[in-house]
Order: structure tokens, then sequence, then C-alpha cells
């Protein structure tokens, strides 16, 4: 029950990500979230897409250096106090949270988390043991259809 990540280097200069989105957009590859972190010469853009297997194959012929890592992306109630549910879930089951990011959809009343963990199997045990809902690379386009 994971999700797909492209986790890719971009150099900190201007003008990077707008020519890495502008690759996406020329061959039809649709973000559905995006995190960005940065350092002092590069930055890690975060992003899940819908079509990991056809963006990597356009990421390594445009020369990108990219990896590609399971992450769990989650449903949660769209009100307050549901992400500190998930969290105390991990934490009180030693799972060690590495980041996270959220991203939206079309659905009402519900809000969508990308979540890092240090044990993915475990976290997915843990999650679905307790009712929490989480969606695979093949659900995510369904997210997001009209």
């Amino acid at each position: 029950m994971t999700a797909k990540q492209l986790s890719v280097f971009i150099e900190n200069k201007p003008g990077q990500v707008a020519e890495f989105t502008r690759l996406l957009h020329q061959n039809h590859i649709n973000m559905h979230a995006l995190s960005m972190a940065d350092a002092q010469d590069f930055g890690v853009l975060r992003t899940i897409v819908d079509d990991s297997y056809k963006a990597a194959c356009v990421l390594k012929e445009a020369g990108y250096i990219f990896s590609i890592t399971p992450v769990l992306a989650v449903e949660i109630p769209d009100q307050p106090g549901s992400l500190v549910h998930i969290l105390d879930l991990l934490g009180q089951s030693d799972i060690n949270l590495e980041y996270t990011y959220a991203f939206t959809s079309r659905r009402r009343d519900r809000a969508y988390m990308i979540v890092r963990v240090a044990d993915t199997e475990k976290a997915c045990e843990v999650l679905n043991k307790n009712g929490v809902r989480l969606i695979c690379q093949s659900e995510l386009s369904d997210l997001f259809a009209d």
C-alpha cells in the first residue's frame, strides 16, 4: 500500500524548478503532490506523479539525478486532530517519521498526507490495524478524476 515518490536533485539557481515542471508538462505528466527542500547548492524536489515509470524515463533521458522512494499516502478526515492521530499511532509503535507533506484532491472533507517513515511495512500494518486508509499508487489518479 505505498505510492512512488520521485526525489529529484535540482540545482539551487533561478529557473531550475520551472525547467523541471516544463519537462513534465511537455511529456503530459501530471504532478499530484510536491515538496521542496533546499541546501546551499542544490534542492531536493519530491513529487508524486500520475505515471512514475514514464516520469523516470523522461528524467533519465534529460540527465536528472533522482531516486524512486516508496512512501505512504494517507487519507485523513479534514478536521483538527486528524494528523496528530496518525503521528501518535506511529510514535506509539516506535516508528520514526522522516518527513511528511500534504496534497489536495477534489474530494471534500478529506485531507491527504505523504508520509515517509523508517519502517514502511510496520507503519502500514499499524495504520491499517487502526482503520487508517492508505492509498496505493494506482488509486491516486482516481482522486483527481473529474
